[in-house]
């Protein structure tokens, strides 16, 4: 099980090009490439996913408990020939004073060596302390090499190369040109989704060739750890002899954040997965229930509005009692209307109040979350708080009548600062992305929930 971990100094380093372009490169060459992103993020997994072609899974020390964080390395990498596990932000960053939930502490947990990718715009001789300073700083990391990006030529990356070799144990694998072609344009604090991006499939390739060109692939393999790892197998969600049940995922253009891990969840529960798209198609497929991710539905607001007739048949289905889950992106589909600046269109119509785009977010990072009464999914409710996440720009305003709430929130913003998760019919809709763990097995519950509604 080869492994390794791509990290940087600090953020905006360029470690999901690198690692984007390791996915890709390494693929080509017949390998079999497990892509992981630290972190609560879709939209880099997306990328990596598309690179390496299987999908990226998440790895998140706030909702994963360390014997579940191990169980996704082992069970998704177990047939790759080697997993790459890209960090967030710096090696040594986190949220806390000791750096339980860094890129180090992850490496440190998976025993995995640490390439350090290192922008190197207006740096020489400093290089070398930067890199003694991270090994130092915790010693038990292994940085195994590091990749040189963001280069002003080949006298620059020829002069930091001679200032690694001579102050430094650690060999440089990389030296990368500063190039156009290897930027991928960023919304919000993140890439543009892969699934949004037409041209994907031509960035990709670029950046693959680039990183082909200028990394040495053959180093990389082997600086790759081997070291076993003990793991459980990963929890059945379900009873074998449930009933199955068809829950639709509006996947598409529009509604592309999903975690594969929630989405295997699902199907171990006894959910078939039916696919929608919210743009193309004119009707709903025969579902039991419908699950609605996040996305970015503010950039195609007007095509969504168009498609009238799925509109209206989502909300006749949940009218007459279709289960249904919406987060974020999701949410704004099933309210009346969404609003970014003097452009306003219709939406479903099930929530009972207008999204409105914002030019700052309305609520970012971790969530707390606290199950109530009004939590209409089956299963044991707990007075324990979970974690989860959130990152929207848009607010929920001109709310007409009371609304019941699933959680109470007892950090972060949901709905309105203290609540969220609206509950109306069978449906539930939440600002918050629910990762299914141990913390809370969202999955099951749902696809309980709708196997009880539709029987």
């Amino acid at each position: 099980m080869s492994r390794l971990l791509i990290s940087a100094a600090h953020k905006s380093s360029g470690k999901t090009t690198v690692t984007l372009g390791l996915c890709a490169a390494l693929t080509a060459r017949g390998l079999t490439v497990q892509p992981f992103k630290k972190g609560p993020d879709y939209i880099d997994p997306m990328w990596l996913g598309q690179a390496a072609g299987r999908p990226c899974h998440n790895l998140d020390f706030h909702c994963m408990s360390h014997t579940e964080l191990l169980s996704a390395v082992g069970h998704y990498s177990a047939n790759a020939d080697i997993a790459l596990i890209e960090g967030n932000k710096g090696l040594y960053d986190g949220l806390d004073l000791h750096g339980s939930n860094s890129n180090a502490a992850l490496a440190r947990l998976t025993k995995t060596p640490v390439i350090l990718v290192l922008d190197a715009r207006g740096m020489t001789r400093g290089i070398a302390p930067l890199i003694l300073g991270n090994q130092a700083f915790e010693p038990d990391i292994h940085i195994a090499g590091v990749i040189l990006n963001q280069l002003g030529g080949s006298r620059h990356e020829a002069k930091l190369r001679a200032v690694i070799e001579h102050y430094t144990d650690v060999p440089v694998i990389g030296g990368i040109q500063h190039s156009p072609d290897l930027e991928i344009v960023e919304r919000h604090l993140g890439l543009i989704p892969s699934n949004e991006e037409e041209a994907a499939a031509a960035r990709i390739g670029k950046i693959r060739q680039a990183i082909a060109d200028q990394v040495d692939l053959d180093q990389v393999l082997a600086l790759a750890g081997h070291t076993v790892l003990e793991f459980e197998p990963l929890p059945v969600a379900g009873s074998a002899a449930a009933e199955p049940v068809r829950i639709g995922i509006v996947r598409d253009a529009v509604f592309g954040f999903y975690y594969p891990d929630d989405l295997d969840a699902l199907e171990r529960a006894g959910a078939r997965l039916v696919m929608i798209d919210s743009l193309q198609d004119q009707a709903l497929p025969p579902i039991d229930g419908l699950f609605i991710g996040g996305g970015f539905p503010e950039n195609r607001m007007a095509e969504l509005e168009a498609n009238t007739a799925l509109r209206r048949e989502i909300r006749a289905a949940i009218d007459n009692g279709l289960p249904a889950y919406a987060e974020c992106g999701g949410l704004m589909y099933l309210a009346r209307s969404l609003q970014w600046g003097d452009r306003r269109s219709e939406m479903v119509g099930v929530i009972p109040g207008d999204c409105i785009m914002h030019e700052r977010p309305q609520g970012r990072g971790y969530v707390h979350l606290r199950e109530t009464d009004h939590l209409p999914w089956p299963g044991t409710r707990s007075d324990e708080e979970f974690a989860a996440h959130e990152f929207h720009y848009s607010s929920l305003e001109n709310i007409t009548g009371p609304l019941d709430f699933a959680y109470e929130v007892t950090r972060g913003t949901g709905i309105d600062g203290h609540n969220d998760g609206i509950v109306i019919n069978n449906v539930l809709a939440c600002y918050s992305h629910l990762r299914d763990t141990q913390q809370h097995r969202w999955a099951r519950r749902f696809t309980d929930f709708v196997r009880q509604v539709s029987c």
